[in-house]
């Protein structure tokens, strides 16, 4: 257990995130004296495990004390600990609402994008979705012509601002389509954000722009707690 725990939590230092299904990763999620002694470690140098189980991948990310030691000298500081402007953790959060809630519903109740507008009586039974079959991509372009002219505008935010959030892991930038990124799941909290976007005022900018948000938190319609499936799906 020794040189497993110790290549697990160099591999977290070393890759920042690492896909949820590593063998290493899965152990951590469902070994219970593994995962004590791996938050340890990771504490001990100012660390923490950042995992939801919706994601598919998990991260390495301070921990709370730590942040203002850290970050607290450099002046991005005060709008965002990854070094992003005002302008930038906007459109990050717009990014994320528009990826990330859809998603969150599919694998809430259960459904596929190839099943979208069908119904399932055995959906319940599905162990909860990761990648591709959940999260749809979003059209670059669109997002540029619904928000770049309040973002900068569409220069700033293609040349400048989506490259910066792929190369921090939020987002991936294929053939003009964003896809959800290793982090875009994992370091934004849907708990806390969720709500606050589909009741306040994101909510009324992006229907403006043409799109629909779910009604409700997904969470509400939850009947199972996502931390117990995947504890007996992976044991």
């Amino acid at each position: 257990m020794e040189h497993e725990l110790k290549t697990l939590t160099a591999r977290l230092l070393a890759n920042r995130w690492l896909p949820r299904n590593d063998r290493l990763v899965r152990r951590a999620l469902v070994d219970e004296a593994f995962r004590v002694e791996l938050d340890h470690r990771l504490a001990a140098v100012g660390l923490q495990l950042q995992d939801n189980p919706y994601a598919g991948h998990v991260a390495a990310a301070l921990t709370p004390d730590m942040m203002e030691p850290v970050f607290g000298a450099r002046r991005e500081y005060a709008a965002s600990n990854a070094g992003l402007t005002r302008d930038e953790v906007a459109l990050l959060v717009v990014i994320w609402s528009l990826i990330v809630l859809p998603k969150r519903e599919r694998q809430v109740t259960r459904r596929e994008l190839a099943d979208e507008g069908q119904g399932d009586m055995f959906g319940a039974e599905k162990p909860v979705a990761h990648g591709d079959t959940v999260s749809a991509g979003l059209s670059e372009a669109s997002l540029i012509a619904d928000f770049g002219a309040a973002l900068g505008g569409r220069t700033k935010v293609k040349n400048f601002m989506l490259g910066k959030l792929a190369r921090l892991g939020f987002i991936e930038r294929r053939n003009g389509i964003l896809n959800e990124g290793p982090l875009l799941d994992v370091a934004l909290d849907y708990r806390v954000l969720a709500d606050r976007i589909i009741h306040g005022t994101l909510s009324d900018v992006l229907s403006r722009a043409g799109h629909q948000l779910p009604e409700s938190n997904a969470f509400e319609q939850a009947d199972v707690l996502a931390d117990e499936e995947f504890g007996e799906e992976d044991a």
